[in-house]
């Protein structure tokens, strides 16, 4: 349904074809979404931990202005999370892997890192690496809908209970686990955002990205145009 040029083994977030994509900084700055209006916001479960949440690179808040003018039936975007800091990410990295570590006590310290990295991004790879998580470049997004009196509408499983899908199938973007009127505000998300330029992260599908090396696979660019912000 979503980006069908993708190729199926390039899905996970830290695929070896996307941890080799080159990074130019074009050192783009952070827009804090706190200072506009356009685009709403939180509050994020993530505070007080992320207070940066609401800042996002220039490009990205520039294009979820566009995508949300290709929306319909008066929905509007609500941003759950934008930027993360590094020691935000390892945490939630670690509780992830905790609770996956909990619910299969057998499994292999590989299995539970697989696992784990198909909802939260590491900051440290398998094999020792340093990662640059989609989060800490400011280019990417967390996002959902809601309705003309800010309410969320259903998307099958709201943002901010991720840590509760514990195999992932209801995140997945093209789920087939959920009612079908959340597939369908499904597709009126992502075919906004598509179309504004942003790239999917296929199992969440709220994680849409715009500069980040998962964003230059996909969308067959020489180089990705933002590192960690610093």
């Amino acid at each position: 349904m979503l980006q069908d040029h993708v190729e199926k083994s390039a899905n996970s977030i830290v695929h070896p074809n996307v941890l080799s994509v080159p990074i130019k900084e074009i050192g783009e700055p952070m827009i804090d979404l706190k200072n506009q209006s356009i685009i709403l916001f939180g509050p994020s479960p993530e505070i007080p931990n992320n207070k940066d949440y609401t800042k996002i690179r220039k490009t990205v808040y520039e294009k979820l202005i566009l995508a949300q003018k290709l929306l319909v039936n008066n929905l509007k975007f609500r941003i759950y999370e934008g930027y993360r800091s590094l020691n935000l990410q390892e945490k939630l990295f670690n509780d992830r892997y905790q609770l996956l570590k909990n619910t299969y006590p057998k499994w292999s310290h590989e299995q539970l890192f697989q696992e784990t990295i198909k909802l939260i991004s590491p900051v440290i790879n398998l094999d020792g690496s340093h990662n640059i998580p989609p989060h800490s470049t400011g280019g990417a997004i967390d996002i959902y809908l809601i309705d003309a009196n800010g309410e969320a509408i259903d998307m099958g499983i709201h943002p901010k209970d991720w840590m509760k899908d514990i195999d992932g199938s209801l995140s997945q973007t093209d789920s087939s686990k959920i009612s079908k009127t959340a597939q369908k505000n499904r597709s009126i998300m992502s075919n906004a955002l598509q179309n504004a330029g942003f790239i999917n992260y296929v199992r969440e599908y709220w994680h849409w990205s715009y500069g980040d090396r998962y964003w230059t696979l996909h969308s067959k660019n020489p180089f990705a145009l933002y590192n960690t912000v610093k």
